[in-house]
C-alpha cells in the first residue's frame, strides 16, 4: 500500500532497512544509558542486572522508536513538500504501515510498564503523552526543544519508578540536567534543515548539564574525568554549529545526541556507581558506530 490511508498495513510494506530509518536505531544505545542512570540514581546498582531491567530496555526501546516513526508519520505532508529524503516520500512505505507499526510499539510499551507497578505506568501515560505532543506539533511551535525535552526527562521517570518504585531527589535532579540538554540540541537539530545556525543564543542552556557536573565535582571527585569528556565533546560539537561548513550542523547534532550517554555516565561516576559509568562510555561508543549504520536524525 502507498498511499496516504489509514487502513492497516499490508504484509511486507516495509524492509528492515527502511524500519532502522524511520526509528532513528542508531540513537538507542542513548535511551539505555538513560535507563541505567535513572535505576543508579534512584536505587544504586541494585536491580540492573534483572530480567526486569530488561523488560524495562525493551519498553523504553519501543517508546523511542514508536515516537520515531509518528514523527514521520506526522512530517509526511511537510517532509514531501520540502523534497525532504525521508522513506515515506520515497515511497518505500505507506503513511498507515508507519501509523500503526508506531501507534502499536507505543501501546506495547504502556503495557509492559503496566507489567510493573503503577508508578511506572503513570509515568509511561506520561512520556507517551510527551512523544505525541512533541510529533504532533514540532513543526508549528517554537517550544518544540522543551516537548522533546520533556520526553528524555520522563524516560528517567519511568526508569526509576519502573525498577525502584521510588522516585528520589537525584533522579528529578538527573531527569533535569537532561531535559536542559536535550532542548539544546533539539534546537540545534531544527537548523539542520537548512544546514546553518540561526539564533545562537537558545545553545547556551547547554551550560546547564555542563553547571550541574561542576556542583557533582565537589561532591565527588570521580565525576571529574567524565565532566572533563562531556565538556570536550559538547565543546567539538557547538564548534562545529558555528564553524557552519556543509555538513557541519547534521555531524553537531548526532554527536550532541550520542553526548547524552556521557552526561549519564558523569552522573553514575558522582552516584559511585564507576562499572555503570563505563556502561554508559560503551553506549555513547556504540550510538557513534551505528550511527554510520543508520542516521540519527
Amino acid at each position: 500500500m502507498r498511499d496516504g490511508g489509514l487502513s492497516a498495513p499490508g504484509a511486507g510494506d516495509i524492509t528492515l532497512k527502511t524500519a532502522m530509518e524511520l526509528g532513528r536505531v542508531s540513537n538507542l544505545p542513548t535511551v539505555w544509558s538513560n535507563a541505567l542512570a535513572a535505576v543508579v540514581l534512584a536505587n544504586g546498582s541494585d536491580g540492573i542486572f534483572t530480567w526486569g531491567f530488561v523488560a524495562l530496555l525493551i519498553a523504553l526501546s519501543l517508546f523511542y522508536l514508536g515516537g520515531m516513526f509518528l514523527n514521520d508519520y506526522f512530517d509526511a505532508e511537510i517532509d514531501r513538500r520540502m523534497g525532504k529524503d525521508r522513506p515515506i516520500p520515497r515511497g518505500e512505505v505507506s503513511k498507515s504501515t508507519v501509523m500503526w507499526l508506531g501507534g502499536g510499539m507505543l501501546f506495547l510499551g504502556l503495557l509492559i510498564c503496566s507489567r510493573f507497578n503503577t508508578d511506572a505506568v503513570g509515568a509511561g501515560v506520561a512520556l507517551t503523552a510527551a512523544i505525541l505532543l512533541y510529533d504532533i506539533t514540532h513543526k508549528q511551535t517554537v517550544f518544540a526543544p522543551v516537548f522533546m525535552g520533556l520526553c528524555r526527562g520522563a524516560v528517567y521517570l519511568v526508569a526509576a519508578s519502573a525498577i525502584t518504585e521510588t522516585t528520589r531527589l537525584p533522579v528529578f535532579v538527573g531527569a533535569t540536567g537532561l531535559f536542559i540538554y536535550v532542548i539544546g540540541l533539539t534546537y540545534a537539530a531544527k537548523q539542520e534543515d537548512y544546514n546553518r545556525l540561526g539564533s545562537a543564543w537558545p545553545l547556551l542552556v547547554l551550560l546547564g548539564p555542563v553547571i550541574l557536573g561542576a556542583m557533582l565535582i565537589t561532591v565527588a571527585w570521580a565525576t571529574l574525568p567524565y565532566w572533563l569528556i562531556l565538556v570536550a565533546w559538547m565543546s567539538a560539537c557547538v564548534f562545529s554549529l558555528f564553524r557552519r561548513l556543509p555538513g557541519d550542523v547534521g555531524r553537531a547534532v548526532v554527536g550532541l545526541i550520542a553526548g547524552i550517554s556521557l552526561y549519564d555516565a558523569m552522573l553514575m561516576a558522582a552516584a559511585g556507581a564507576p562499572v555503570m559509568a563505563l556502561l554508559a562510555v560503551m553506549c555513547f561508543g556504540a550510538t557513534l558506530w551505528l550511527q554510520r549504520v543508520a542516521s540519527g536524525t
